[in-house]
């Protein structure tokens, strides 16, 4: 069935019936209308051994991280996040100074987005399991979905892509690279940004679509898709991968920044427009790379317009093979 398949049937199982909510399962963040704004709820689970080691990452990084991609579903929503709980499950071995220094990562960047740390739950665990719930609102009464795509809409993303999967790479391998692409490359995986900012943006500049490339970029558009029943026709050429992966990788650069994923910029799609509102109004690259078509499905395409062969979309944790 694949991870995609089991949340569709979880999905179907527990269906809706709040006449409050706007969006349920299969989003970035389900949503609701409260009394005087939509309400936004997401949450996600950082593991050992799937998501980090305690070689690669330190105690402050895994903290850190665990939240930045909850916040990242809040950023694809294009609101703001207000509130998390958060609940740790550790070996009964775990240093009190570990766990000190991990919640130190979560707090350090909860100060940055003013986001309020207000619960959660210890329990013992044969591993390190963080699962955090964020709270947040959209001052707008708007908010970015991945159902809203219409044929004839360019595709386009923040940031350049890329990096994080290589740093990931650098650190499992130990593999070298001169001092500045090093750190580069490492802190892009282990210190990811939440757009935050760029979300808001979105929504103020007329986007509808967005989500947050979590899984890899072909992965997470082709959600998009799936959502809003069309197809995608990507240009590779175009894709904005960092440049110092294109140095370090070289003839992978382009497979890493497709479908690498761990990127958390937004990929988003609206009318060439309001792209270019955003590009103008935007503090961050934006780059269109594509268009929405009618039909099924993401295509790649080289700069001749012969399709573009990827062994794989991206990430996906029951990978079906």
């Amino acid at each position: 069935m694949g991870e995609f398949g089991l949340i569709d049937l979880l999905a179907k199982m527990a269906g809706g019936g709040d006449e409050r909510l706007l969006i349920g399962i299969g989003d970035d963040a389900a949503a609701w209308r409260g009394d005087d704004s939509i309400q936004l709820a997401s949450v996600d689970s950082f593991i050992e051994g799937v998501h980090f080691t305690p070689e690669t990452t330190p105690w402050p990084d895994v903290g850190g991280k665990a939240l930045a991609v909850n916040l990242s579903d809040i950023a694809a929503m294009g609101g703001i996040p207000r509130y998390a709980l958060v609940a740790l499950s550790l070996p009964d071995d775990t240093e009190v100074e570990d766990v000190a220094a991990l919640y130190n990562g979560m707090l350090n960047l909860a100060k940055q987005y003013g986001l309020t740390i207000v619960g959660g739950d210890i329990s013992r665990a044969p591993m390190v399991a963080i699962s955090i719930t964020i709270l947040g609102s959209s001052p707008a009464q708007k908010i970015l979905t991945r159902s809203s795509a219409r044929p004839g809409e360019t595709v386009a993303v923040t940031g350049k892509l890329g990096a994080a999967a290589a740093g990931m790479e650098l650190l499992k391998s130990q593999r070298r690279l001169d001092p500045e692409a090093d750190t580069r490359l490492k802190n892009a995986f282990l210190h990811p940004t939440p757009r935050i900012a760029e979300g808001l943006l979105l929504v103020e500049q007329g986007v509808k679509t967005a989500i947050d490339i979590s899984d890899g970029l072909v992965a997470d558009l082709s959600q998009i898709v799936k959502a809003s029943q069309v197809g995608a026709h990507i240009e590779v050429e175009r894709v904005p991968v960092e440049p110092a992966v294109k140095t370090a990788f070289s003839e992978r650069a382009l497979e890493l920044a497709l479908s690498g994923g761990e990127d958390y910029e937004l990929l988003f799609t609206a009318s060439a427009e309001v792209i270019d509102k955003v590009k103008k109004a935007a503090s961050c690259p934006i780059t269109p790379i594509g268009e929405i078509v009618a039909g099924k499905g993401v295509s790649l395409v080289d700069k001749a317009g012969n399709p573009f062969k990827l062994k794989k979309a991206g990430w996906e944790h029951f990978d079906q093979r």
